[in-house]
């Protein structure tokens, strides 16, 4: 177990990182950021930042001198930076393994199916020629996506018929990607969870998720769904935590079909967008479960003691923020960005629902 006054290290310089930093702090954790961003949201609220390119071999190796515990608030931190602070002697939560295999979406779906999770069908994809002979297995409506980096509906392209073919191999700039059927779900849940260094388990209530143009717009908790489908997702995700010997939070995103069966849709190696409601409506929140399982504490209780609703704030968004301050309803989080763009994640809001 890390003391109070340990230091934690954050891969990434994100909201997410303000947020487990934030968290940690709470806790008498000093974080020190590690970002290739001036001036980043998660530098403004750490006791200190280095800013430094993640290839940057000798800073990860200074970085890692200095720090207690390293952990990631984004899954596109080059896997070969965690490894390289493991081998500068750093304890790294979760492992480069999980960033790994989470930054690659035909590893990641292989990997589910391993750990007895069903997805939906696939095939990766390494050129046109390749495309078109998928699309006879993997039938249209189908969405092509890059093998990595893409993020909030970036990187993809969908196929209505195989004439699409072409056109989504040029869209998504003829690199390597992972065709993926598209399915009639009936809803999108997740499940927020973690797993504490000596094994133990804890999962949130999995909430309901809408999107729009790819972005998570809403997420409201609890699902609605019967508490057998619930289980079964929440077993599943317990099964790939334990897969990957994983510490620290962890989201699995499903598709519900219309029979009930859930399809696994990606997994998150990380706190996530969809959790950010239990800072508002739970005994302990995802961020603070965080740094309690990478700092080897006892998880906390994750008991919801409101339902609440959680929005995101996107662009012009950020034009509700003075209504939102006055409503008593509302707990209002804003991440510090400096430029308020079209698309780009500014803040969110929890109502709790009374």
């Amino acid at each position: 177990m890390l003391k109070p006054g340990a230091t934690i290290g954050i891969l990434g310089g994100g909201q997410l990182g303000r947020m487990v930093a934030s968290a940690a702090a709470r806790l008498g954790f000093d974080a020190h950021i590690y970002t290739d961003e001036e001036d980043s949201p998660a530098s403004r609220v750490a006791a200190r930042t280095t800013v430094a390119s993640f290839d940057d071999e000798a800073a990860l190796a200074n970085f890692a001198a200095v720090v207690d515990v390293v952990t990631t608030e984004f899954e596109n931190v080059p896997a070969h930076s965690a490894e390289a602070l493991v081998a500068s002697g750093a304890l790294v939560r979760p492992g480069a393994n999980a960033l790994a295999i989470a930054q690659d979406r035909v590893l990641e779906k292989r990997f589910l199916n391993e750990a007895g999770v069903a997805t939906t069908p696939y095939a990766a994809i390494e050129s046109l020629g390749d495309l078109e002979a998928a699309l006879q297995g993997v039938t249209p409506p189908a969405i092509l996506k890059t093998r990595r980096m893409g993020y909030d509906g970036k990187g993809q392209a969908r196929l209505a018929s195989t004439d699409d073919a072409t056109p989504a191999w040029e869209a998504i700039g003829a690199q390597p990607a992972i065709l993926e059927a598209m399915v009639p779900f009936e809803r999108e849940i997740s499940v927020i969870a973690a797993r504490g260094a000596d094994g133990s388990f804890a999962a949130f209530d999995p909430p309901d998720n809408t999107h729009e143009s790819g972005i998570l717009r809403v997420s409201r908790a609890p699902s609605t769904l019967p508490p057998h489908i619930l289980e079964d997702a929440i077993a599943a995700t317990r099964r790939v935590a334990d897969a990957l010997d994983y510490v620290g939070v962890l989201t699995v995103e499903f598709f519900v079909l219309r029979d009930g069966r859930l399809l696994a849709n990606e997994m998150a190696p990380r706190v996530h967008n969809s959790g950010h409601w239990t800072e508002a409506a739970c005994v302990t929140s995802q961020f603070e479960q965080h740094v309690r399982a990478i700092a080897g504490w006892p998880l906390g209780p994750t008991d919801r003691f409101a339902r609440a609703e959680m929005h995101n704030l996107i662009g012009a968004d950020m034009d509700d923020v003075p209504a939102l301050i006055a409503d008593p309803d509302v707990r209002l989080t804003l991440y510090g960005k400096r430029e308020t763009r079209d698309g780009r994640k500014m803040g969110h809001f929890t109502r709790l629902v009374r």
